[in-house]
């Protein structure tokens, strides 16, 4: 009985949390940044601004704070992968399920990329959450891998993660593909070490990368379920 109440707190959180990111990005999108107030998010929301405060520190934060990079899990999946998973592909495993949760709330997530294009100041609220989401990959990569912190891979790692996963995310919108495809898309180049795209004779019908995969490998395998 305890877990079942436990459940339905958890997924009335859950929808507050989420109507309060839909009232506050339907109303910057509607009227603009600056001529949105919490109380009007809140109102809009049917809570008090009190319970808004309870899930957000600001109305930037209610726009820019849902973004993937959060703790959603993916940490305490990238370190219970199996030991002989390599990192990168323990890394994507890790993120399908946000990825597919971001793929199924499309609409929402256009609209969050509607609003942050048109209000550049919400960018740096996204670059301080990213970064702190950036370090703590580089804290788990760290331990998956028993290196010190110091060490720079865990760094380069989760400054190349990063990157690849902004970049699918900025394409989706115009790509007509699924999110899904557009990371692994991303990651295949890391994987090739940046290699020329135009192929080794460096021209433009080069095969890509995924092309180029080995229909064997793990990450090929699960990118040709999607």
């Amino acid at each position: 009985m305890d877990d079942v109440k436990t459940g339905r707190r958890d997924r009335k959180k859950q929808q507050t949390r989420q109507a309060l990111i839909e009232a506050a990005l339907r109303l910057v999108d509607e009227r603009g940044l600056d001529h949105v107030t919490v109380e009007d998010i809140a109102d809009a929301a049917d809570v008090s601004p009190r319970t808004f405060f309870n899930y957000f520190a600001s109305k930037d934060e209610a726009i820019t704070g849902d973004l993937f990079v959060e703790d959603d899990g993916t940490g305490e999946r990238l370190l219970s992968a199996a030991p002989g998973v390599p990192v990168v592909e323990a890394f994507l495993n890790a993120m399908a399920p946000g990825l597919t949760a971001m793929q199924d709330d499309r609409d929402v997530w256009f609209l969050r990329m509607r609003v942050m294009e048109a209000n550049p100041s919400l960018i740096l609220s996204l670059i301080a959450r990213s970064s702190a989401a950036e370090n703590q990959l580089v804290r788990v990569v760290a331990k998956r891998l028993g290196l010190p912190q110091a060490h720079p891979y865990p760094a380069v790692f989760a400054a190349a993660a990063g990157g690849a996963v902004r970049t699918a995310m900025m394409r989706w919108p115009s790509a007509r593909r699924p999110l899904t495809d557009l990371v692994d898309e991303a990651f295949s180049y890391l994987a090739t070490g940046l290699a020329d795209p135009r192929g080794e004779q460096g021209s433009p019908g080069g095969q890509s990368p995924r092309d180029e995969q080995d229909p064997a490998d793990p990450i090929n395998e699960r990118r040709n379920e999607l």
